[in-house]
């Protein structure tokens, strides 16, 4: 693994190294990436490999411009004006792909998620190498967000740092959003990830499965963790029975390292999760508020000692016990999420705000 800064990178070492399958940690616009040749399958396994993620689960390309996009996805009238707009900039578009890339890149359902960065050494590099990148934050799965070359190398095992064939440091980034995600082939446009654009006024993603509803609830505490350790944070969700409230906490739970099975606390109305190694936050606190008739039972279950602690509070059913988290607003950071069910059965609208 080698380490350069980015002043001293030299394009052309970049490009054997991208040419010959290797991965380049890389800085951009949002957080640190990591990439390789799209074309590549043996470096996409590798990719695959270094993120510990399951098989299956696409990547999006990062390319040098919008004719370099076409090559390998349908632009529709939707994504063309979103390419206008915001392009470059911290925007993935999901179209319809062209089935160009190597095995694993593109979705199953054969969608294909494309970046333009607007950071002008990975538009040369991109440019130059001729073709995109397969590109996607540098961290492991559902570690921390990588705005450094430390947030990268503390969390991974020695086994990915000796996947890494180059590192380029730009020191430590801007803490921006990552991109936000949106897909274009449906009639209209849907944001599968919200990030520093936003299409509508509400903070609004589409899940369409289990692990989508985790994944946000990963990419709500990573935006949320630096309060960790000064306030209290509670998270509280509102939704139908089965809607997904449990599997939004599982995300949130694996996100900030905790390894014991999240259940529903239906029946214990609390449980608490130890973190492994904590640096600010003590622990996580899960509450179920069905059975609860209003704020007294919540308040005798502590929750004026949990927010002293600063611990992080996952309520369940919150909006039976609204008026009395709503007492606390000055003391935690209190971030409301709504998981409501669509016409299909399996897709789910979320969104959030924080009072």
């Amino acid at each position: 693994m080698i380490v350069v800064k980015e002043n001293d990178a030299n394009i052309g070492e970049i490009l054997r190294i991208l040419e010959s399958g290797g991965l380049v940690v890389f800085p951009c616009e949002t957080v640190y990436g990591i990439g390789c040749d799209c074309l590549s399958l043996a470096a996409v396994k590798r990719l695959t490999e270094y993120k510990q993620r399951p098989p299956g689960k696409p990547y999006a390309i990062m390319a040098a411009n919008k004719e370099m996009a076409e090559e390998y996805v349908i632009i529709n009238q939707t994504a063309e004006n979103l390419y206008d707009k915001f392009l470059p900039g911290p925007l993935t578009i999901i179209s319809t792909g062209k089935h160009k890339t190597a095995t694993g890149v593109e979705s199953g359902t054969g969608t294909l998620g494309v970046r333009i960065p607007n950071y002008a050494f990975m538009q040369e590099l991109i440019y130059k190498f001729g073709r995109p990148i397969t590109a996607t934050s540098a961290n492991a799965s559902y570690k921390k967000r990588p705005y450094s070359i430390n947030d990268i190398l503390d969390n991974i095992s020695r086994k990915q740092k000796n996947l890494i064939d180059l590192i380029i440091d730009a020191g430590t980034l801007p803490h921006n959003e990552p991109s936000t995600v949106i897909d274009t082939t449906l009639d209209d446009a849907v944001t599968l990830r919200q990030g520093d654009i936003v299409l509508s006024p509400n903070c609004e993603v589409l899940s369409r499965s289990e692990e989508d509803t985790r994944n946000t609830g990963k990419e709500l505490w990573q935006k949320y963790e630096k309060h960790a350790g000064a306030r209290a944070i509670v998270f509280g969700l509102e939704g139908s029975l089965g809607a997904g409230k449990t599997q939004f906490t599982k995300g949130l739970a694996r996100a900030m390292g905790i390894v014991d099975e999240i259940i529903s606390p239906s029946f214990n109305l609390e449980l608490e999760y130890k973190i492994p190694n904590p640096k600010s936050q003590p622990k996580l606190i899960h509450i179920d508020a069905w059975r609860m008739q209003g704020g007294q039972e919540l308040r005798e279950l502590g929750l004026q000692k949990l927010i002293n602690d600063k611990s992080v509070i996952v309520i369940e059913w919150a909006d039976r016990v609204a008026g009395e988290i709503r007492k606390y607003d000055e003391e935690a950071v209190v971030v409301w999420v709504r998981i409501m069910y669509t016409e299909k059965e399996n897709e789910r609208i979320i969104n959030w705000g924080v009072v």
